[in-house]
């Protein structure tokens, strides 16, 4: 009995405290539910973030596939594109080369032809140094009228001779007789006797330079003269008057002008006289005194106009005169001149009657001049 009271007694104290305990712990339960909850709140947003995070991850990763699918477009198409452009500058550089091909072709073919037009050119030029001659003119002497506006008229009929330039070692014969020329053609070398050697020489055709005639047809006004370097100090319309003042002035050798015109631009005018004779006294002096500013010098001269008529040319050869060729210097020029001479008359060499020789010997060069065979008529 003893014990069970022991027990009731200790139970009571030992239920008092686990009231409290349970209390306690009930309020610690509580905290856990709590915080439990909170964690389970705390782990539900974490999951759904973890959720969200996948989510967007996986977009993420499907804008990546996609940004690499279309990178590598990009790049098979700027692989593409590069090969073409490198192609196409091959091409461009494979046509540049063939371009600047043709153009050096091209160059050159203009520079031969350059070249030609130039070697024409000077072929076919007039080089004639004309001396001054003293002309005297007869014929009727018609009186001059006031109203006479007619033009000194000239006709100058120029001829240029035919020529060929003879080098060292050669030599030209002209025979009386075509047919000896012919003759001498149609051998491939000649044995000249020496003394007591031989020289070969080799026959052949000449072909002139070209040669040119024509006709000058020049008409000088008798009452207009040309004037220049007047100096643009004044209006044009100022000028003409001025100019038409001076040149009215007899005290200078002027006379009555009929009309001026001038040109500011170029500084020339012509001036046009009312009688024949006064412009070809001006003409002659080559210059005038005019008033402007101040008295000024002018240049004055005739007033012409020229035609070229007639205009021939010829190219051709001789058909008397033959050239050696290839002659070696044997002695002195005149001996060489007189072997050739000698051999080329004699019958059995082919030959026949020489009108004229010339030889040169090497280091030198000689112009052959000719002259137009004169045909004789029975009148």
């Amino acid at each position: 009995m003893a014990d069970v009271f022991d027990n009731s007694t200790n139970g009571q104290v030992d239920g008092g405290l686990d009231e409290d305990r349970l209390e306690e712990a009930l309020k610690d339960l509580e905290t856990w539910k709590t915080k439990v909850e909170k964690a389970d709140d705390v782990k539900a947003r974490l999951v759904l973030e973890k959720l969200e995070e996948d989510d967007i991850k996986t977009k993420a990763k499907q804008e990546m596939m996609a940004c690499i699918t279309k990178q590598e477009e990009y790049q098979k198409e700027f692989t593409e594109s590069l090969q073409a452009v490198k192609e196409k500058i091959l091409e461009l550089g494979k046509r540049r080369q063939d371009l600047l091909d043709k153009l050096k072709r091209y160059q050159a073919q203009l520079e031969a032809k350059q070249a030609e037009t130039t070697k024409l050119k000077q072929k076919f030029k007039i080089y004639v140094q004309i001396p001054d001659t003293e002309v005297k003119f007869t014929g009727h002497i018609v009186e001059e009228r006031e109203d006479d506006s007619q033009p000194i008229r000239g006709v100058f009929a120029i001829s240029q001779r035919p020529t060929v330039i003879l080098q060292g070692g050669q030599a030209l014969i002209t025979f009386e007789e075509e047919k000896v020329a012919s003759q001498i053609l149609k051998i491939a070398t000649c044995s000249v006797s020496c003394d007591n050697s031989r020289l070969d020489v080799k026959p052949k055709r000449i072909m002139m330079d070209p040669s040119v005639k024509f006709e000058v047809h020049l008409d000088v006004s008798r009452k207009g003269l040309c004037v220049s370097n007047v100096p643009p100090s004044m209006p044009e319309e100022r000028m003409k008057d001025r100019l038409e003042m001076s040149f009215s002035r007899p005290s200078r050798g002027g006379g009555e002008v009929k009309s001026v015109q001038y040109n500011k631009n170029t500084g020339t005018g012509q001036i046009t006289f009312l009688l024949p004779g006064v412009a070809e006294s001006l003409a002659l002096r080559g210059k005038y005194c005019v008033d402007l500013d101040s008295e000024v010098n002018v240049q004055v001269g005739p007033i012409y106009k020229y035609q070229l008529r007639k205009f021939q040319t010829f190219c051709g050869s001789s058909m008397r005169t033959i050239l050696l060729d290839d002659i070696k210097d044997m002695g002195d020029e005149e001996d060489v001149q007189d072997y050739l001479e000698i051999h080329f008359q004699k019958p059995s060499n082919y030959g026949g009657e020489i009108e004229c020789i010339k030889y040169i010997s090497r280091g030198k060069a000689l112009q052959a001049v000719f002259c137009e065979d004169m045909v004789e008529t029975d009148n």
